[in-house]
């Protein structure tokens, strides 16, 4: 069965919605000033070592209008176009971007079906909702957040206040990139 990975851009006050050039989300160009070489390197390693991508509607929406229109001409682009890519959505009605697949309904047996056809891993790039309710349900492997040495204040956080049961991580890896990012790689463990 392969492993479902995700992974989130997040600040020092826990902030992870928004990564990106500043006219995207309110408050979004904040992973800019520390991203490096290297930190992109690891990034690019993760989603080549990988099978396929699982976006959430919006974020699957945002790359396809980045990426999509680059084509072939910038590697990144190229690989975003080219990967398999699955979209959860209770809203869309079809996933037009190449190598794309819709997963609508019920998300649980979706998400357990689509782990286990496979060997290599799923990334799950953004998409804070689902990446939420994979966690709830222990259907995530994974969770590397790179932490970005900097305050946002306002946006949206992975862990919002109120949580009503508690969640246990493993610490896997941790690792500085320059510009102080620091990526710390949970396990996450089945839930109860």
């Amino acid at each position: 069965m392969r492993k479902l990975n995700a992974g989130l851009f997040m600040s020092l006050d826990g902030v992870v919605e928004g990564p990106g050039p500043a006219d995207t989300f309110e408050r979004a160009g904040w992973t800019m000033p520390s991203f490096s070489p290297e930190l992109g390197e690891f990034i690019g390693t993760s989603a080549d070592d990988s099978d396929g991508l699982l976006l959430g509607r919006e974020t699957y929406q945002m790359f396809q209008s980045f990426f999509g229109p680059q084509g072939d001409s910038n590697p990144p682009a190229a690989r975003m176009n080219g990967v398999h890519k699955y979209v959860v959505s209770s809203t869309l009605e079809h996933a037009d971007w190449a190598n794309s697949t819709l997963i609508g309904g019920d998300l649980v047996p979706a998400i357990t079906q689509l782990k286990q056809a496979g060997d290599r891993p799923l990334n799950l790039s953004g998409s804070v909702t689902l990446v939420q309710s994979l966690l709830e349900h222990g259907l995530l492997d994974r969770l590397d957040l790179l932490v970005h040495p900097v305050v946002v204040g306002a946006g949206r956080r992975l862990f919002e206040p109120g949580r009503e049961h508690t969640l246990p991580l493993t610490l896997r890896e941790s690792r500085t990139f320059p510009h102080g990012v620091v990526l710390l790689s949970y396990a996450a463990l089945p839930t109860t």
